[in-house]
């Protein structure tokens, strides 16, 4: 009953959902192509032997992409496929496709209505599917069950809030995720809290995040412009979020030194725009990634206005303010900079990485703060303190190091399930 009434309200909603996508579309209007794949209408022939697996956005693509090489290393008759919800996450997916070849297809991901879901599998017909983090959609879990496709949810994560959130919905979740086929949590604390809302069949694997290699030649990149920037304190701010820039940029006018330069890069492309005018009402030179020129001595921020190149400003920088964590966002992926050797600050609004964010803090890859002010304030006196800053750096990569793993046991769980159903 409760997902009837869920489905029901999802059908209604459709005209919402429209004038959603044209909304989107008025920045991205990618978001108005490939409309039919949105409801389960496909026009490229589906391979013969495929694995699949969600990935909704830019974060979650890229964070999959240790996952993805070694599904086509361990399946080397398969193609995979990756699906999408956004236009920035598939463009992304492109960029892989680049990378590791035709065996490697996308599309997006129908919306959860029982005709579409079913399209779908009937169209794809994977033989596993995995689902990235906390991606629950009831028609979309019980349409694989009713066509024979186990599911996994794997690199799972579960916060406290969220847990709060599905806890309202327990008749249509809980019933959701017993018929996963398995769940590969991050943390000790996620496997609890996905085991209080009905998940079964519970393991914890790690993040798969930490197996992901910043690839040489964005580190080479960071490089080049680590060394344009000469002897300038360099500040990143990566990955903000909307109102975060203008904190940032307030409290790094107060305690940078007149020769800091900061880059700053928003987490979504559509707001490039607004943020390089933000800086503008601040009275600060700026210049694009974008324009092709290094900034010159009396520019204070560089606008990182391009796609897939936050190992190269994560190598550049000398601190990084994480963005989401100022406001109650819950935070960006700390661990892609710890990866690149860059020393993290973080807010107090970091649920969405909550282990990571504490182990990191706790082996001296981060520090947490009150705010931007007090983090501004923090970077400043570290940058003073070069010896500090090593130290941090050093303790980046072994924090980053340390926790890899998760890939290969996540491959090993796949197999365990394809060899539990071939002897069924």
């Amino acid at each position: 009953m409760a997902r009837f009434v869920y489905t029901l309200l999802f059908f209604f909603a459709q005209p919402l959902v429209w004038l959603r996508l044209a909304w989107r579309a008025r920045r991205q209007p990618e978001y108005l192509d490939k409309v039919g794949e949105r409801y389960g209408r496909y026009p490229q022939p589906a391979p013969e032997r495929l694995i699949w697996l969600h990935v909704v956005s830019v974060g979650e693509t890229r964070a999959a992409e240790p996952l993805i090489k070694a599904l086509l290393a361990a399946y080397p008759d398969h193609h995979l496929l990756m699906t999408h919800m956004t236009p920035t996450g598939r463009a992304t997916g492109g960029e892989l496709i680049g990378k590791y070849g035709e065996r490697l297809i996308q599309a997006y991901l129908p919306y959860d209505l029982p005709g579409a879901c079913a399209r779908f599998f009937t169209h794809f017909r994977p033989k596993v599917g995995l689902l990235m983090e906390t991606e629950l959609w009831p028609n979309l879990i019980a349409s694989a069950a009713t066509h024979g496709t186990p599911l996994l949810l794997v690199n799972a994560r579960l916060s406290a809030r969220s847990l709060r959130g599905y806890q309202r919905f327990l008749p249509l979740i809980r019933p959701a995720l017993r018929q996963l086929a398995g769940v590969a949590a991050q943390t000790a604390a996620d496997a609890e809290r996905l085991t209080v809302i009905g998940a079964e069949n519970v393991r914890v694997f790690g993040n798969i995040k930490f197996d992901v290699t910043p690839a040489a030649e964005k580190l080479a990149l960071g490089g080049e412009w680590r060394a344009a920037f000469g002897t300038r304190p360099v500040w990143l701010a990566a990955s903000t979020r909307e109102d975060e820039e203008a904190l940032i940029i307030d409290a790094f006018i107060r305690h940078a030194t007149p020769d800091a330069l900061l880059l700053l890069v928003p987490r979504h492309p559509q707001r490039f725009d607004a943020v390089a005018a933000l800086v503008g009402t601040r009275q600060l030179t700026l210049q694009r990634r974008s324009g092709g020129v290094f900034p010159d001595t009396r520019t204070r921020v560089w606008l990182g206005d391009s796609m897939g190149e936050m190992p190269a400003y994560f190598a550049a920088a000398d601190i990084v303010l994480m963005g989401g964590t100022f406001l109650p966002f819950g935070g960006q992926n700390l661990i892609e900079a710890a990866a690149c050797g860059c020393p993290v600050l973080v807010g107090q609004h970091t649920f969405n990485f909550a282990q990571a964010t504490e182990d990191a803090i706790a082996c001296g890859a981060a520090r947490r703060l009150a705010d931007a002010d007090a983090a501004a304030a923090e970077a400043a006196r570290l940058l003073q303190d070069r010896d500090v800053l090593v130290a941090m750096r050093q303790a980046a990569v072994e924090f980053s190091q340390a926790h890899r793993g998760a890939t290969a046991r996540t491959v090993a769980l796949v197999e365990e399930i394809r060899a539990s159903r071939k002897a069924d």
